[in-house]
């Protein structure tokens, strides 16, 4: 399947991304994994998205997958301390109001609903990383390809 990057409408220079993470496990659930999203404000399209820990090694890889484009735009974040190593300072806003990160949070909640291995109380769960990452890859590439830009 093409890389994600490919169903992603152009950035303008005021686009701002939204950046978050959420838990899930592997196997049981003493193995936790965690998914971290970058999504567009003006286009609702995930621009990446990588698996890992909850510590800046991941933050990196998520912020490595991010196309040369969004790179320059504002990243709006919560305040998980692996953001402020990775995200360069004139570039990131931290969420010290409420609102700054509504859109990611909803998407995450439209994650969990629409993938069973991300519901917190599921028999269903993925038993590899990789199939976890198909799955999540898989349902992002239709979800960009049927958002349509304002």
């Amino acid at each position: 399947m093409p890389p994600l990057s490919q169903t992603l409408v152009p950035p303008r220079p005021v686009d701002g991304l939204e950046l978050d993470e959420l838990c899930t496990f592997v196997g049981r659930k003493q193995r936790k994994v965690w998914l971290w999203l970058a999504l567009c404000r003006r286009t609702r399209q995930v621009v990446a998205y990588a698996l890992g820990c909850r510590g800046r090694r991941t933050a990196r890889k998520l912020w490595r997958r991010l196309p040369p484009d969004y790179r320059r735009a504002w990243c709006y974040t919560d305040l998980w301390e692996a953001y402020s190593g990775v995200v360069p300072w004139r570039q990131h806003l931290p969420a010290t109001c409420r609102g700054t990160t509504n859109h990611i949070e909803r998407f995450n909640a439209t994650l969990r609903a629409r993938i069973g291995r991300l519901v917190r109380k599921s028999l269903s769960f993925s038993r590899s990383l990789k199939l976890l990452d198909a799955c999540i890859h898989l349902f992002l590439h239709d979800y960009n390809a049927t958002r349509h830009p304002r």
